[in-house]
């Protein structure tokens, strides 16, 4: 589409001159997240300082019935950020501030472009703990971590953001600005449209503040990293490990080229990995007595010992924890740089996991693809990077994505869904109908259209082309 000389008036009279673009070079920079190679720029980048600049965009958008999509960190891989329709893009830059850290409640309000890292390291100067950490948790921002309900390696033991997300102030597509809650740990007042809010990706409205809930920070914690010799075994360990009372604070499964990528792409992390390993475990408990914490992890011992396993490493120094971490953040861009790349966010109860690994690899056997698993394994979500390698363009165009939906297919059967936390965005939604009905995503939308009547928030994203 196209916007007329008088709309670009009336949007640069709302946020200023200086925060309106209509360049190619930054219509692209803002049409792309992390989500393979796609590009959809918008017709105009806008900039706006606060909820009521946002709130007059929108009533100009809902006016002219202009596709407006949010746009945070870019480091989604669903394609939520991408303006598919053109339209406004509203990026959320210049909201990044902390608004308050309450000590006495525990409690922090936040705006949406603030990044987890620096949310995480705010806190912890005050003895306070916010638990979220997506691997992309140097670069990705809090509004964007919300609208995809993000999770990360310690979602295992503290669950996901919307377990922290107590009350949103939020922009609604006609213009009106609410708060979505109250700032308690309890409310049984009404709907709770805070949490419709939290995964909603950008399509019931824009969240311009965040009182999020933090706990008191631990700390000690433990941190071994345990090869396996049969990667099946790795992950049958995860259920045993909590079958034996013991609830880590982090459980990482990294496949044997996982790891392989990333030791090659990242320098000064030194782990000894055998030709015959399989597959790692990356597993951690946390408290606040060292002691406790000793005893929880000789019992971990005694029920990996029970499989097939080489000599584990004890992270012994804080450098040696941080570099384990780093070899495990960054498993994803090693994928990358080695090959064009699918990924799938897979979830399942922690006691299919092997079962869907195996499944994974027949699948690929199937179609021609090698596939690359890792991910939050202690909650049965599992990342799986379908790569091209030598694949001919049109078996990657032909073929992949029907194993792709078999993928999906085996998924379910096994209890699970599509994603655990990267959402479904643009590049999922086609295979919404294998998680649900038709009357489930006939209700779905229902909601969508009593928020956005005239479906400008982020259009073509979560719903089936054909629905």
């Amino acid at each position: 589409m196209s916007l007329s000389p008088e709309i670009l008036q009336k949007l640069s009279n709302i946020v200023g001159v200086n925060y309106l673009f209509t360049d190619n070079e930054t219509l692209n920079h803002y049409g792309h997240d992390e989500t393979e190679d796609y590009v959809f720029p918008p017709n105009v980048v806008l900039k706006p300082a606060n909820a009521h600049e946002i709130s007059a965009i929108l009533k100009v958008a809902n006016e002219y019935k202009i596709p407006t999509t949010p746009i945070g960190a870019r480091t989604g891989l669903s394609g939520g950020a991408l303006s598919v329709y053109e339209g406004i893009g509203l990026s959320m830059e210049r909201l990044n501030k902390i608004l308050e850290i309450d000590e006495q409640n525990l409690q922090v309000t936040v705006e949406p472009a603030v990044i987890n890292q620096v949310l995480r390291e705010a806190v912890a100067e005050k003895g306070l703990f916010y638990p979220v950490d997506p691997s992309s948790m140097g670069s990705c921002w809090i509004g964007g971590n919300i609208a995809e309900n993000a999770g990360g390696a310690r979602a295992v033991k503290y669950g996901v953001t919307k377990d922290y997300v107590l009350n949103l102030e939020v922009v609604l597509p006609n213009g009106e600005i609410i708060w979505t809650g109250a700032n308690t740990l309890k409310n049984s007042t009404g709907y709770n449209l805070t949490q419709l809010m939290v995964g909603s990706e950008g399509t019931l409205g824009v969240i311009t503040k965040a009182v999020l809930k933090l706990l008191p920070k631990n700390t000690h914690n433990v941190l071994m990293l345990v090869p396996f010799y049969k990667a099946n075994e790795a992950c049958e360990a995860v259920s045993a490990i909590f079958r034996a009372g013991i609830v880590p604070s982090a459980l990482e499964f990294m496949e044997r080229d996982a790891i392989d990528w990333t030791l090659r792409l990242v320098e000064g992390i030194s782990v000894n990995v055998k030709p015959e390993h399989q597959a790692h475990l990356l597993i951690e408990v946390d408290g606040n007595y060292p002691e406790i914490l000793m005893l929880e992890a000789e019992k971990i011992m005694t029920v990996v010992e029970k499989f097939d396993i080489d000599e584990v490493l004890f992270a012994d120094t804080e450098d040696q924890k941080a570099a384990l971490w780093k070899m495990r953040r960054s498993v994803a861009e090693a994928v990358k740089s080695n090959s064009i790349y699918k990924e799938e966010d897979t979830v399942v109860p922690r006691y299919m996991l092997p079962e869907l690994l195996t499944g994974i690899k027949k699948i690929g056997e199937k179609y021609g693809f090698k596939s690359v698993c890792y991910g939050h394994a202690g909650d049965g979500n599992l990342h799986v990077n379908i790569i091209k390698g030598d694949m001919t363009d049109d078996n990657w165009e032909t073929q992949v994505p029907i194993g792709i939906r078999q993928i999906f297919e085996l998924t379910v059967s096994l209890k699970g869904t599509l994603s655990g936390e990267h959402g479904i965005g643009y590049v999922q939604k086609n295979f919404m109908d294998i998680a649900f009905s038709k009357a489930h995503l006939e209700l779905m939308e229902s909601i969508k259209r009593v928020f956005d009547h005239n479906n400008i928030l982020n259009p073509g994203k979560i719903f089936p082309d054909e629905l």
